[in-house]
């Protein structure tokens, strides 16, 4: 055996083999390596943008939420002044309802004032009559001398 050749024909199978796997089994596998190089690159860039998205529709969140929160507060303002409108129309209402209350009143007093004055008047008149007619000691006839009560009542007004 030959050293030399067999050194020979084991460099000649080795450059045939590395030649072999530089034409034909490299390039699959390098493909296979970039392509999930690119699928790790393009799952990497998908999670970024997934975080950007996350954090701007938190941002959203909190804006809307902050939103909200105004309207709240804009509708619960409207509502205690709508409140205070109707507690202030009801205590007006019932303003003028106490006022013609008091004006009726009022006025059922005059009138019953006028009514008792009449009363007292008739009873004077009768009892001025009753007093004439003790001191004439005879009776004196309403219907007759009926001018002379109207005078009589005409004079205690």
């Amino acid at each position: 055996m030959n050293l030399n050749a067999t050194l020979i024909a084991q460099l000649v199978v080795f450059f045939i083999l590395a030649w072999f796997t530089m034409k034909f089994v490299w390039p699959p596998i390098v493909k296979a390596l970039d392509e999930r190089a690119n699928k790790i690159a393009d799952g990497l860039a998908a999670a970024d943008k997934a975080k950007a998205d996350l954090a701007l529709a938190e941002k959203k969140v909190v804006e809307e939420l902050r939103k909200a929160r105004e309207s709240a507060g804009d509708v619960r303002a409207s509502a205690e002044k709508q409140a205070s409108q109707l507690v202030d129309e009801a205590r007006a209402e019932a303003a003028r309802i106490i006022a013609a209350a008091r004006e009726a009143a009022e006025a059922e007093a005059g009138v019953a004032a006028q009514r008792a004055k009449e009363a007292l008047r008739d009873q004077v008149a009768n009892l001025a009559v009753a007093g004439a007619e003790k001191i004439l000691r005879r009776e004196i006839n309403a219907q007759v001398h009926g001018e002379l009560l109207a005078n009589l009542k005409q004079e205690l007004q």
